[in-house]
């Protein structure tokens, strides 16, 4: 079943486990691709540091000032695409950035999901999807819930990846992954 704009406008913090477990789906016209989500990033709000809603909103950001459930995706070094799901409710800038997923169907074998540029590349998304619903039937990037329950005592909480220029911010455990996953990027 795929997730409906209320499940994205909620708190952050409280969403970002429970999306472990759940599916990334995109469909083209060749082929479906899927994988379950094993690794999230929190960002939350215009004054946490890592977060690129701490320095305003711009056209750039605009779409994390919005509702839940659209997607934001920007390119970072130049050449890796990293794909975010905006959080919460309009006028609060969150999202959560998904960081690896472990793959079900439709992505080649020697094709890397540990990482949000692998991610990315697996599933052919670019800036193209930028600021487009997660929901509804037009939507052509989705999340789905397919029945897998995640325990807490399945879930580990770390700092964020490569963030180290946020101050105090570099070390808030909000990162969520699976335990023992061997798709997370970073254990």
């Amino acid at each position: 079943m795929r997730l409906t704009r209320p499940f994205y406008v909620r708190p952050t913090l409280k969403l970002s486990p429970q999306l472990l477990g759940k599916f990334l789906v995109t469909e083209t016209a060749h082929r479906q691709r899927v994988g379950m989500i094993v690794e999230v990033e929190a960002y939350v709000g215009p004054h946490d540091l890592a977060s690129h809603a701490s320095r305003g909103r711009t056209k750039r950001t605009a779409v994390m000032f919005g509702p839940g459930s659209y997607w934001y995706i920007y390119l970072i070094y130049g050449m890796y695409y990293c794909l975010n799901i905006v959080t919460e409710a309009p006028g609060y800038p969150a999202a959560i950035l998904i960081r690896a997923v472990e793959p079900i169907s439709g992505i080649p074998p020697n094709q890397k999901t540990n990482g949000p540029g692998k991610l990315c590349q697996a599933f052919g998304v670019d800036t193209t999807l930028n600021e487009t619903p997660a929901t509804g039937p037009r939507a052509r990037l989705w999340i789905e819930d397919r029945g897998v329950v995640i325990s807490a005592r399945q879930i580990k909480r770390a700092p964020r990846i490569g963030v180290e220029y946020a101050g105090a911010y570099k070390t808030k455990p909000w990162r969520f992954y699976l335990k023992d996953n061997q798709f997370v990027s970073k254990l």
